[in-house]
């Protein structure tokens, strides 16, 4: 997916961003109103198996009600705060598509699991800044994971549900980069260097575990799982360079 998506940083950057979360509930409807949700499966074990087990630890994950995130957010700006709100709703969304896509597929919700468990004590131990460059670096390297489901999944339903989800991440990845970018600008060069060094580190590490927990799902949709630990940390690389300050494509992989 090939998009150069960015609201410029300004006083009304989050009243427009509010406007933009805003208007895309008809893009939603539009969309979810072609997929055929009452179609058979009828997918290979194999494939069937490897979607069911993937979309299980994403529904799991899009499913928090980001009640610690809106309250780190509280004391900054009505608009930004109402955006962060919206885009916490559209997060939800995502992890209903997932249990739609579980529901096709006859298949059941996780009550828990390692990786969700770890991924929440993580951000709710942080503060604001540190936590959405957290959603970010995540965003950022599930943005192939999305686009391969969209481009390519095993049929039209789960290839709705990726093209529903990618559109959205796409400005998701540009509006953590509208909320991270200006205090990274203040930084020194060196400091920056330092940050950077680490949300490196913490990127690889996420690219690693979508790599290992949705492995069978990316091969079933055609992309080794080799192919996408690059692509990710691509998508990734491209995200923090426009967080600091380069204009970057964002979702182009």
């Amino acid at each position: 997916m090939t998009s150069s998506v960015s609201i410029a940083i300004g006083d009304n950057v989050f009243e427009r961003w509010v406007d933009h979360f805003a208007a895309n509930r008809a893009r939603h409807s539009a969309i979810e109103a072609r997929i055929d949700w009452n179609a058979t499966a009828d997918l290979p074990e194999h494939a069937r198996e490897a979607l069911v087990r993937s979309f299980q630890r994403f529904e799991l994950g899009e499913g928090g009600d980001g009640v610690h995130l809106l309250r780190k957010a509280r004391g900054r700006g009505a608009f930004q705060q109402e955006a962060l709100r919206m885009l916490v709703a559209e997060e939800q969304q995502h992890s209903r598509l997932f249990r739609r896509g579980l529901q096709h597929m006859d298949a059941h919700t996780l009550v828990s699991h390692w990786s969700d468990r770890i991924f929440t004590r993580l951000r709710r131990s942080l503060g604001l800044r540190t936590e959405l460059a957290l959603f970010l670096t995540a965003e950022a390297v599930a943005m192939p994971y999305f686009v391969v489901l969209a481009r390519s999944g095993p049929n039209e339903v789960i290839r709705g549900i990726g093209t529903r989800i990618a559109l959205d991440e796409e400005h998701h990845l540009a509006f953590q980069i509208d909320q991270l970018k200006q205090g990274l600008a203040s930084l020194s060069i060196p400091v920056r260097s330092l940050v950077f060094a680490a949300w490196w580190c913490v990127a690889v590490g996420a690219a690693t575990v979508v790599a290992i927990d949705h492995g069978p799902a990316l091969r079933v949709c055609g992309m080794p799982v080799r192919a996408y630990w690059g692509v990710a940390l691509r998508s990734f690389r491209r995200a923090a360079a426009a967080t600091f300050g380069r204009e970057e494509r964002i979702g182009d992989n």
